[in-house]
């Protein structure tokens, strides 16, 4: 039994009802990911479980066995920012900074979620290809809370980054 973490297969909790959120903060020092509510509530904990945006506080690492995570670590390379990072310091999508890991994973799955022609709740054709206007982005992250208030910032980061991959 083994966790991929970033690419590198760690041995899960000898406990098997810690989160995957202790897990990595408190086991694996992969800080990143951030503690906020703890209820599944503010999306400050939001990791991917192959390519999928997870809350890692509702979730025991024991159910990830196999399975590919990714933390904030693990997006972009060293010395190299993902260009959705680098639409975040451009727009300054972040203030404190406390819920950018989760706002930018979150937002790594929601465009794949997307590319894929999963709809949300505001998606006007469900039979067109999603398009990730400002109204799409806004509901699709809404799940990610910001107490600084830099939403319009982390909008059009996020719309910088998909509009430059298209």
């Amino acid at each position: 039994m083994s966790l991929i973490i970033n690419g590198v297969a760690v041995a899960p909790p000898a406990d098997p009802r810690v989160s995957l959120l202790d897990h990595l903060r408190e086991t694996l020092h992969l800080t990143g990911t951030k503690k906020g509510c703890n209820q599944g509530a503010c999306g400050a904990c939001t990791v991917l479980a192959d390519g999928e945006r997870i809350l890692s506080c509702l979730a025991l690492a024991v159910q990830y066995d196999g399975r590919s995570i990714t933390t904030i670590e693990g997006v972009g390379q060293a010395g190299a920012l993902h260009p959705l990072q680098q639409a975040f310091i451009e727009h300054d999508g972040f203030q404190c900074g406390y819920c950018t890991p989760g706002q930018i994973c979150s937002a790594l799955g929601m465009v794949a979620e997307a590319k894929r022609g999963v709809p949300s709740n505001v998606t006007a054709d469900l039979t067109a290809s999603v398009m990730l206007d400002r109204g799409e982005v806004q509901e699709r992250m809404s799940g990610n809370l910001c107490r600084c208030g830099a939403h319009n910032g982390i909008i059009d980061a996020i719309r910088q980054s998909v509009e430059a991959a298209a």
